[in-house]
């Protein structure tokens, strides 16, 4: 491999704001925001709006949308006949 043409890793902490969770991983991410961590070294600190342990497809919690009952919906909100029209 060449040399100096790959960019830096470090450790960094991802917070998960939603779920009040954070990650101490490898990144090249840069952040002037730092955090003590568990180990009680200090690293940057990237907060992030979703991550595994809030996303609904990790936790879980996703829903199932029936699409049937959305065009009812929209049916009975706007009828039939404004879609024969056109």
């Amino acid at each position: 491999m060449r040399s100096r043409i790959h960019p830096q890793s470090q450790p960094v902490v991802f917070r998960d704001r939603a779920a009040d969770v954070a990650f101490l991983t490898r990144s090249t991410a840069h952040s002037s925001r730092t955090i003590k961590w568990e180990d009680g070294n200090t690293y940057p600190l990237i907060d992030v709006e979703i991550s595994s342990a809030s996303h609904p497809f990790y936790t879980g919690t996703s829903r199932v949308m029936d699409t049937a009952g959305r065009v009812e919906r929209f049916e009975r909100r706007y009828g039939r006949a404004a879609s024969a029209q056109h």
